[in-house]
């Protein structure tokens, strides 16, 4: 553990009883003085995708490291860990109108739910085709936060970027982005079928521009790998110097093997959303085909939504998978991890990743791994061979070898199993995330209070600053111009 996490943090199976609350230890350290910590999330909700999972894995472990987290989240609301060595832990919401709930996505509110102008601004992007969220939690965080000054040492955004969180919030600001959404944008642009299709996808990413505008002028950027970090300088133009990988990991207790959890025959399971092109789904199924010729036990079981139309479904269906390909949505914890215990093997087939979650998990409970080398993916999973098997992203063929190839050689399943789990606890655990993210916090108060003093000395007898801040934010609803908050796809997505 680094020097604050030997002194503030719990040992693992620690008693939570019978003595000082892990946040009142926290408070007495000698010389390291715990920080109060605002986490931002515009939508948390763990099942919802690998954002929420990072809020409520790393708030949880910040806290046991003797900090204060108040997680500020929209819907659908963050999901957060209780017990009696959290204390310090703590959600408050900040609602949107919430426009994708279910069962009603894209809906129009009542009169009555108009609050203000962000309000009004929310639905009247929704109408264009746009994607408000990003930017309307942004200016609703801004404003709570500012209202709330001297309530946090630190403000740190899960990948808002918005033009709220320029300039003034109250406290330094720290943001992760875990890759540029830009990504995701020319892969579902690569994908797209006809020109119309194309037009709808540019709509729904619209909201980049401001990222990429936003990106630039932060002054503290977290991501959670050498990969994610490349991309962030290629594509949002932040500068290299200003971007620090922290990796992020698997909950090693949660995700760990069980012998008394049944393997079945022939089993795969993949975490999937069906038809988004970057998680390479379509090309699992193909993959499955094949390996069926040789195995034909060799049955799927997808984490995910079932697609009733689109480019899976229609590849189910063209290879006769029906009954061969199991859809689970919904489960809890538990029956995720025993689903991944029964599997003979993982897949990881995704076009890119900017860290990948599953595959941490899927290492973390012993089951061996397939995976490609998009983004990533080579940085979590391992040397081809030696913690995994590798395979270009996008080739079915080399899938189904790799999945032939496991399915029918117990003795490397075991072997990769076990140099998988050992990689994941050396490497890739929430502690370890804590700590890392917790050096930067660090580094960010002390740097602006370092900045505090360096413009204290500019400032003229009258008070007034001698040269603006570099990264004022413009003025509230007179800085969101149209073509900036233009962005969601009714077509093809009703957000969790």
């Amino acid at each position: 553990m680094t020097a604050e996490g030997s002194e503030a943090g719990p040992q693992e199976g620690q008693a939570a009883g019978g003595g000082p609350s892990l946040f009142e230890r926290g408070r007495e350290l000698g010389g390291v003085r715990p920080l109060r910590i605002a986490l931002l999330t515009y939508k948390g909700n763990p099942f919802c995708g690998g954002q929420g999972v990072y809020v409520r894995h790393l708030s949880r472990e910040l806290v046991r490291l003797g900090h204060r987290v108040e997680v500020i989240g929209a819907q659908p609301y963050p999901v957060l860990d209780e017990g009696e060595d959290l204390e310090g832990l703590s959600l408050t919401e900040l609602p949107s109108l919430d426009l994708y709930r279910q069962p009603d996505p894209f809906r129009t509110p009542g009169r009555e739910e108009y609050r203000d102008w962000i309000d009004t601004l929310e639905v009247a992007t929704m109408w264009t085709g746009g994607f408000p969220e990003p930017l309307t939690f942004s200016l609703r965080a801004r404003r709570h936060l500012r209202a709330r000054r001297g309530d946090f040492d630190i403000v740190h955004d899960n990948q808002t970027l918005g033009y709220g969180l320029l300039g003034d919030v109250g406290a330094p600001l720290v943001t992760t982005i875990h890759h540029p959404i830009t990504v995701d944008r020319q892969l579902e642009l690569d994908a797209a079928q006809n020109w119309q299709r194309r037009a709808s996808v540019r709509r729904w990413y619209a909201f980049t521009r401001m990222q990429k505008r936003v990106a630039r002028r932060l002054p503290s950027v977290l991501t959670v790998s050498g990969s994610s970090r490349q991309e962030i300088v290629d594509h949002l133009g932040v500068s290299q110097n200003r971007v620090h990988v922290v990796h992020i990991g698997a909950d090693t207790g949660l995700f760990s093997p069980d012998p008394s959890v049944p393997q079945v025959p022939g089993r795969i399971v993949t975490t999937s959303s069906a038809d988004v092109p970057l998680k390479g789904l379509v090309y699992l199924i193909e993959a499955l085909a094949k390996v069926r010729t040789e195995h034909p036990g060799a049955h799927l079981v997808v984490v995910g939504k079932r697609p009733q139309e689109g480019p899976v479904a229609q590849a189910m269906e063209r290879y006769g998978l029906e009954g061969a390909v199991e859809f689970v949505k919904g489960i809890s914890d538990a029956e995720l991890v025993d689903l991944v215990r029964s599997a003979e093997v993982a897949c990881v087939p995704s076009l890119y990743e900017g860290f990948s979650l599953p595959a941490a998990e899927a290492m973390a409970t012993g089951t061996p791994l397939v995976a490609t080398t998009g983004g990533a993916i080579p940085e979590v999973a391992g040397p081809d061979g030696e913690t995994c098997l590798a395979v270009p992203p996008g080739d079915a063929g080399a899938l189904a070898a790799g999945l032939s190839r496991l399915l029918g050689d117990p003795e490397l399943r075991v072997r990769l199993g076990a140099a998988g789990r050992e990689r994941v606890l050396r490497h890739f655990t929430w502690a370890r995330a804590a700590e890392g993210t917790v050096a930067r916090y660090r580094e960010a108060v002390a740097g602006s209070t370092a900045g505090t003093g360096a413009r204290a000395r500019l400032r003229p007898s009258g008070g007034t600053p001698a040269t603006a801040p570099v990264s004022a934010a413009p003025a509230d609803h007179e800085a969101v111009a149209a073509e900036e908050i233009v962005v969601p796809d009714p077509e093809s997505r009703a957000t969790c």
